[in-house]
């Protein structure tokens, strides 16, 4: 793991690094030490590791839980190059859209597609980050909305360090077998009122998945427009089952 750079701001110590080929963030309270809880975050489709609402919620996740939190660009997006089968894989997804298909058997292809390399990209960078002595052997969570979900499910499915994941906005296709295998508590978020997923895909994979202890949280809007108290209720859920600052990990110093 190279760390490129490093800033600080209003507590939030921020640091870019690389993984072999893969870019990635660090986000940590200013001047903290000692093991934190981590929670691992993933971006939607056509964004990067540092995409608005990723830094937002990231930074809140820092300032408020006192976690340390990672991003890193997926496969094909962010700073790293777009293959040729990445390319006809869009294409398609970009044609359906067009033709007004249904796009969910699109979607399960391009996820599928980028998560034969995002998941082991993922336990990679997890095993690097825990080496650092500001996150350490802490408990892991994992966050990621629509192809941060499509990635997350096999991701969380296939790695046990992970002990909670906020999921959601995200259809059945090409991840109910993946789904069942998720059994640590979820968090899943659904728009009601979803312009890119329907309603009934996303009831699909909520029930699809494994867990016994798993809560749907359903608002109106679509498919961008998650409240922002949502970020509240995910903080209490990953205080829960990870800690905070409150249950002995310190959010500024401090194990």
């Amino acid at each position: 793991m190279r760390f490129i750079s490093r800033t600080s701001s209003d507590g939030v110590t921020e640091q870019l690094f690389t993984l072999g080929e893969v870019p990635g963030v660090l986000w940590t309270p200013e001047d903290a030490a000692g093991a934190r809880p981590l929670i691992l975050m993933g971006h939607g489709g056509g964004q990067h590791k540092k995409a608005p609402g990723i830094v937002a919620r990231a930074r809140r996740f820092v300032t408020e839980g006192g976690y340390a939190v990672v991003a890193v660009d997926a496969p094909n997006h962010g700073d790293r190059p777009k293959t040729e089968e990445f390319a006809r894989v869009a294409a398609a997804l970009r044609a359906g859209m067009a033709a007004g298909e249904d796009i969910a058997p699109h979607l399960a292809t391009m996820h599928t597609f980028l998560a034969d390399h995002a998941v082991p990209e993922w336990q990679a960078v997890l095993t690097a980050v825990r080496e650092l002595d500001v996150v350490g052997g802490g408990p892991v969570g994992y966050y990621g909305m629509s192809m941060g979900c499509g990635l997350g499910v096999p991701f969380v499915a296939a790695e046990p360090q992970v002990r909670a994941a906020v999921l959601g906005l995200l259809g059945v296709d090409g991840l109910a077998e993946t789904a069942a295998r998720v059994t640590v508590p979820v968090r899943f978020l659904l728009q009601w009122d979803d312009d890119k997923v329907p309603r009934a895909q996303g009831l699909a994979l909520f029930d699809a998945l494994g867990s016994a202890d798993k809560t749907l949280h359903a608002n109106p809007g679509n498919h961008g427009e998650i409240p922002e108290f949502e970020i509240d209720s995910s903080l209490r859920f990953f205080a829960r089952h990870l800690g905070q600052g409150l249950y002995g990990f310190g959010s500024s110093g401090g194990a």
